[in-house]
Protein backbone atom coordinates (compact mmCIF):
# COMPACT_ATOMS: atom_id res chain seq x y z
CA UNK A 1 0.00 0.00 0.00
CA UNK A 2 1.36 3.42 -0.99
CA UNK A 3 2.72 5.68 1.58
CA UNK A 4 -0.10 8.47 1.82
CA UNK A 5 2.47 10.92 4.09
CA UNK A 6 5.39 10.55 1.12
CA UNK A 7 3.40 12.83 -1.27
CA UNK A 8 5.69 13.38 -3.91
CA UNK A 9 6.61 10.02 -4.41
CA UNK A 10 2.92 9.26 -4.43
CA UNK A 11 0.95 7.88 -7.66
CA UNK A 12 -2.60 6.35 -7.66
CA UNK A 13 -3.60 3.92 -10.05
CA UNK A 14 -6.42 5.97 -11.29
CA UNK A 15 -7.92 9.58 -11.08
CA UNK A 16 -10.68 11.73 -11.93
CA UNK A 17 -10.57 15.49 -12.41
CA UNK A 18 -13.79 17.02 -12.25
CA UNK A 19 -13.94 20.75 -12.49
CA UNK A 20 -16.44 23.53 -14.19
CA UNK A 21 -14.81 24.91 -17.56
CA UNK A 22 -12.83 24.02 -19.88
CA UNK A 23 -9.06 25.34 -19.01
CA UNK A 24 -9.83 25.09 -14.76
CA UNK A 25 -8.47 21.65 -14.54
CA UNK A 26 -5.13 23.16 -16.03
CA UNK A 27 -4.76 25.85 -13.98
CA UNK A 28 -5.54 24.41 -10.90
CA UNK A 29 -4.07 20.39 -11.14
CA UNK A 30 -2.05 20.01 -14.61
CA UNK A 31 1.30 19.92 -13.13
CA UNK A 32 -0.11 16.93 -10.78
CA UNK A 33 -2.00 15.04 -13.73
CA UNK A 34 1.34 15.34 -16.20
CA UNK A 35 3.47 13.88 -12.81
CA UNK A 36 0.89 11.30 -11.97
CA UNK A 37 0.43 9.81 -15.39
CA UNK A 38 3.92 9.87 -16.03
CA UNK A 39 3.94 7.76 -13.02
CA UNK A 40 1.35 5.52 -14.50
CA UNK A 41 -1.35 6.84 -13.30
CA UNK A 42 -4.93 6.80 -15.27
CA UNK A 43 -6.23 10.18 -15.31
CA UNK A 44 -10.14 10.72 -16.22
CA UNK A 45 -11.28 14.65 -16.62
CA UNK A 46 -15.11 15.80 -16.35
CA UNK A 47 -15.91 18.91 -17.34
CA UNK A 48 -19.28 19.72 -16.36
CA UNK A 49 -20.26 22.69 -18.24
CA UNK A 50 -19.61 23.83 -22.13
CA UNK A 51 -17.85 26.98 -21.33
CA UNK A 52 -20.04 28.55 -23.42
CA UNK A 53 -20.02 32.32 -21.69
CA UNK A 54 -16.02 32.58 -21.31
CA UNK A 55 -15.52 35.26 -24.44
CA UNK A 56 -15.32 38.95 -24.73
CA UNK A 57 -15.61 38.35 -28.49
CA UNK A 58 -18.89 40.21 -30.01
CA UNK A 59 -19.05 37.65 -33.03
CA UNK A 60 -18.93 34.37 -31.86
CA UNK A 61 -21.89 32.70 -30.95
CA UNK A 62 -22.15 30.32 -27.81
CA UNK A 63 -22.57 27.16 -29.89
CA UNK A 64 -19.74 28.34 -31.74
CA UNK A 65 -17.30 28.66 -28.70
CA UNK A 66 -18.53 25.37 -26.83
CA UNK A 67 -17.02 23.61 -29.70
CA UNK A 68 -14.30 25.20 -29.69
CA UNK A 69 -13.40 24.85 -26.11
CA UNK A 70 -14.11 21.35 -25.91
CA UNK A 71 -11.58 20.59 -28.38
CA UNK A 72 -8.98 23.08 -26.74
CA UNK A 73 -9.82 21.08 -23.81
CA UNK A 74 -8.69 17.68 -25.36
CA UNK A 75 -5.68 18.75 -26.53
CA UNK A 76 -4.96 20.16 -23.49
CA UNK A 77 -5.52 16.75 -21.57
CA UNK A 78 -3.21 14.98 -24.23
CA UNK A 79 -0.56 17.19 -23.65
CA UNK A 80 -0.49 15.96 -20.18
CA UNK A 81 -1.55 12.04 -20.85
CA UNK A 82 -5.37 12.50 -19.46
CA UNK A 83 -6.80 9.17 -20.90
CA UNK A 84 -10.58 9.82 -21.06
CA UNK A 85 -12.79 13.01 -21.40
CA UNK A 86 -16.04 13.13 -20.39
CA UNK A 87 -18.02 16.73 -21.07
CA UNK A 88 -21.11 16.77 -19.59
CA UNK A 89 -22.75 19.60 -21.36
CA UNK A 90 -24.63 22.01 -18.60
CA UNK A 91 -24.50 25.80 -19.51
CA UNK A 92 -21.29 27.83 -18.49
CA UNK A 93 -22.58 30.48 -15.64
CA UNK A 94 -25.50 28.98 -14.73
CA UNK A 95 -24.24 26.31 -12.88
CA UNK A 96 -26.30 25.12 -9.62
CA UNK A 97 -26.19 22.01 -7.13
CA UNK A 98 -28.99 19.88 -8.20
CA UNK A 99 -29.48 15.72 -8.03
CA UNK A 100 -29.28 15.82 -11.53
CA UNK A 101 -26.00 17.04 -11.52
CA UNK A 102 -24.76 15.07 -8.41
CA UNK A 103 -26.15 11.86 -10.60
CA UNK A 104 -24.12 12.70 -13.25
CA UNK A 105 -21.06 12.92 -11.93
CA UNK A 106 -22.04 10.20 -9.38
CA UNK A 107 -22.41 8.08 -12.61
CA UNK A 108 -18.90 8.74 -14.21
CA UNK A 109 -17.65 7.97 -10.20
CA UNK A 110 -19.11 4.30 -10.20
CA UNK A 111 -17.95 4.25 -13.90
CA UNK A 112 -14.12 5.08 -13.82
CA UNK A 113 -13.74 4.05 -10.18
CA UNK A 114 -11.07 6.21 -9.58
CA UNK A 115 -8.74 6.22 -6.17
CA UNK A 116 -8.34 10.14 -6.43
CA UNK A 117 -11.40 12.30 -7.15
CA UNK A 118 -9.74 15.98 -7.59
CA UNK A 119 -12.18 19.10 -7.44
CA UNK A 120 -12.84 22.76 -6.48
CA UNK A 121 -12.97 23.68 -2.36
CA UNK A 122 -17.09 24.27 -2.40
CA UNK A 123 -16.52 26.09 1.02
CA UNK A 124 -13.90 28.81 -1.01
CA UNK A 125 -16.31 31.96 -1.46
CA UNK A 126 -13.30 34.41 -2.01
CA UNK A 127 -9.25 33.46 -2.74
CA UNK A 128 -6.22 35.60 -2.33
CA UNK A 129 -7.57 38.58 -1.02
CA UNK A 130 -8.26 39.52 -4.56
CA UNK A 131 -10.56 36.96 -6.25
CA UNK A 132 -14.22 35.95 -6.00
CA UNK A 133 -14.53 32.31 -6.56
CA UNK A 134 -16.26 31.60 -9.43
CA UNK A 135 -20.09 30.14 -8.29
CA UNK A 136 -19.79 27.49 -11.39
CA UNK A 137 -16.53 26.45 -9.55
CA UNK A 138 -18.23 26.01 -6.04
CA UNK A 139 -21.46 24.46 -7.71
CA UNK A 140 -19.15 22.05 -9.41
CA UNK A 141 -17.26 21.66 -6.27
CA UNK A 142 -19.95 20.69 -4.29
CA UNK A 143 -21.94 18.51 -6.35
CA UNK A 144 -18.57 16.29 -6.24
CA UNK A 145 -18.53 16.32 -3.00
CA UNK A 146 -21.70 14.99 -2.58
CA UNK A 147 -21.14 12.47 -5.41
CA UNK A 148 -18.46 11.10 -4.10
CA UNK A 149 -20.06 10.77 -0.39
CA UNK A 150 -22.99 9.04 0.16
CA UNK A 151 -24.10 8.90 -3.39
CA UNK A 152 -21.56 7.20 -5.16
CA UNK A 153 -21.16 4.72 -2.08
CA UNK A 154 -24.88 3.76 -1.63
CA UNK A 155 -26.62 1.53 -3.61
CA UNK A 156 -29.78 3.06 -2.36
CA UNK A 157 -28.94 6.47 -3.75
CA UNK A 158 -29.99 6.73 -7.78
CA UNK A 159 -30.60 3.04 -7.86
CA UNK A 160 -31.39 3.65 -11.55
CA UNK A 161 -27.33 3.18 -12.61
CA UNK A 162 -27.29 -0.26 -10.86
CA UNK A 163 -29.74 -0.74 -13.72
CA UNK A 164 -26.66 0.79 -15.48
CA UNK A 165 -24.42 -2.19 -14.60
CA UNK A 166 -22.48 1.02 -12.88
CA UNK A 167 -21.73 -1.18 -9.05
CA UNK A 168 -21.28 1.20 -6.23
CA UNK A 169 -17.61 2.56 -5.29
CA UNK A 170 -16.04 3.73 -2.52
CA UNK A 171 -13.55 6.77 -3.20
CA UNK A 172 -10.32 6.53 -1.20
CA UNK A 173 -9.20 10.33 -1.31
CA UNK A 174 -10.32 13.42 -2.63
CA UNK A 175 -8.43 16.36 -3.19
CA UNK A 176 -9.85 20.25 -3.46
CA UNK A 177 -7.73 22.41 -5.51
CA UNK A 178 -8.52 26.47 -5.00
CA UNK A 179 -8.50 26.29 -1.48
CA UNK A 180 -7.08 28.83 1.26
CA UNK A 181 -6.76 25.58 4.06
CA UNK A 182 -4.15 23.23 2.21
CA UNK A 183 -3.10 20.86 4.06
CA UNK A 184 -0.83 18.48 1.16
CA UNK A 185 1.80 20.43 -1.54
CA UNK A 186 2.88 18.32 -4.64
CA UNK A 187 6.46 19.53 -5.91
CA UNK A 188 5.76 20.36 -9.90
CA UNK A 189 9.05 21.86 -10.35
CA UNK A 190 9.87 19.14 -13.48
CA UNK A 191 6.28 19.51 -14.93
CA UNK A 192 5.77 22.45 -14.91
CA UNK A 193 6.37 23.33 -18.53
CA UNK A 194 3.81 20.66 -19.61
CA UNK A 195 1.54 22.98 -17.09
CA UNK A 196 1.99 25.87 -19.59
CA UNK A 197 2.26 24.07 -22.47
CA UNK A 198 -1.57 22.53 -21.55
CA UNK A 199 -2.41 25.92 -20.95
CA UNK A 200 -1.30 27.11 -23.72
CA UNK A 201 -3.57 24.49 -25.81
CA UNK A 202 -6.66 26.97 -24.78
CA UNK A 203 -6.00 30.16 -26.92
CA UNK A 204 -9.23 31.24 -27.17
CA UNK A 205 -8.99 31.98 -23.30
CA UNK A 206 -5.54 32.49 -22.31
CA UNK A 207 -2.86 34.95 -23.90
CA UNK A 208 0.77 33.69 -23.55
CA UNK A 209 1.46 36.28 -20.96
CA UNK A 210 -0.41 34.82 -18.37
CA UNK A 211 0.98 31.37 -19.16
CA UNK A 212 4.30 33.45 -18.03
CA UNK A 213 2.57 33.72 -14.50
CA UNK A 214 2.14 30.46 -13.99
CA UNK A 215 5.59 30.03 -13.05
CA UNK A 216 5.10 32.83 -9.79
CA UNK A 217 1.76 31.65 -9.27
CA UNK A 218 2.86 28.05 -8.47
CA UNK A 219 5.88 29.63 -6.77
CA UNK A 220 3.54 31.43 -4.52
CA UNK A 221 2.10 28.10 -3.49
CA UNK A 222 5.29 26.00 -2.70
CA UNK A 223 5.45 29.20 -0.06
CA UNK A 224 7.93 27.89 2.78
CA UNK A 225 7.73 23.88 0.86
CA UNK A 226 11.39 22.67 0.16
CA UNK A 227 10.91 22.87 -3.43
CA UNK A 228 10.50 25.86 -6.35
CA UNK A 229 7.07 25.27 -7.53
CA UNK A 230 3.73 23.12 -6.40
CA UNK A 231 0.22 22.86 -6.34
CA UNK A 232 -1.54 23.16 -3.13
CA UNK A 233 -5.02 21.14 -1.66
CA UNK A 234 -6.67 20.18 0.75
CA UNK A 235 -7.12 16.73 1.24
CA UNK A 236 -9.52 13.96 2.76
CA UNK A 237 -8.89 10.63 3.33
CA UNK A 238 -11.85 8.66 4.02
CA UNK A 239 -12.17 5.48 6.50
CA UNK A 240 -9.41 6.72 8.36
CA UNK A 241 -9.30 5.88 12.09
CA UNK A 242 -10.24 9.05 13.71
CA UNK A 243 -7.37 10.24 16.20
CA UNK A 244 -9.89 12.51 17.99
CA UNK A 245 -13.55 12.43 18.68
CA UNK A 246 -15.94 15.21 17.19
CA UNK A 247 -15.36 18.17 19.26
CA UNK A 248 -12.64 17.09 21.10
Amino acid sequence: MADLTDIQNYCPTSAMVVVAHPDDAEFMVAGTVAKWANSGCTVSYVVVTNGNKGTEDRKITSDELAIIREAEQREAGIILGVKNFEFLGYEDGYLVHTLELRRDITRLIRKYRPEVVFCFDPTARFLWGSYTNHPDHRASGDATVDAIFPSARDHLTFPELLEEGLETHKVQQLWMGSTENPNVWVDISDTLESKKNALLAHPSQIAPEVVDFIGTMSAMQAGEQSFEHAESFRRIIFDQPRTATPGG
